[in-house]
């Protein structure tokens, strides 16, 4: 492990990552609370979140032999992983850059009405991204929202898996997921 995916690994067990009892967004009980917005919005946590994740996007999109022009996810918790990764393929150089959008839970009620706000346009090719996969239901919304606002999802980057049958249930719809860290690395 690098030492700077190390730092990011101490900082989401210092500041992320809870037991005791809790309520998953499934309705799931689990003695295991992954919090990753308090290490996604703390300020080397981002810095590392964006190097680490630019690095998995890129690898996937050469492993994949496709290009993506976007990287976005259901708000809020991969609101910060977004831009942070689009930061860094901004000062990385990438030409063009990574653009970043947010999927909103549902379309606005004024304005324009919509559900994708951002960096986003019908017919790109995008990478869709969650702070946390469980059943995987969260990450397949924002897939949903993307593919019907005319975008093609390359596959799915997510920070922490769970383990929890979430990545199949992605996967058996036909998107790849890639996660930078997986429960077992990060909690043994």
């Amino acid at each position: 492990m690098s030492d700077t995916r190390s730092e990011l690994r101490s900082i989401l067990l210092a500041k992320s990552v809870k037991t005791g009892d809790f309520t998953l967004a499934s309705g799931a009980k689990s003695n295991l609370y992954v919090d990753c917005r308090v290490t996604t919005l703390d300020p080397r946590g981002a810095v590392l979140v964006g190097e680490h994740m630019h690095k998995l996007v890129r690898s996937h999109e050469t492993a994949m032999g496709v290009q993506v022009g976007a990287i976005g996810g259901l708000t809020l918790g991969a609101d910060p992983i977004s831009l942070s990764t689009a930061m860094t393929s901004s000062m990385a150089g990438d030409t063009p850059p990574l653009r970043c959008f947010v999927v909103r839970k549902e379309a606005k009620g004024h304005g324009r009405g919509k559900r994708i706000e951002g960096n986003f346009s019908a017919g790109d090719t995008v990478v869709v991204v969650d702070d946390v996969i469980t059943t995987g239901d969260s990450t397949l919304k924002a897939i949903a929202a993307v593919e019907e606002e005319g975008g093609k999802v390359a596959f799915v980057v997510v920070l922490v898996d769970r383990e929890e049958g979430g990545r199949a249930n992605i996967e058996s719809k036909g998107y790849p997921v890639a996660a930078l860290f997986t429960k077992t690395e990060l909690v043994g």
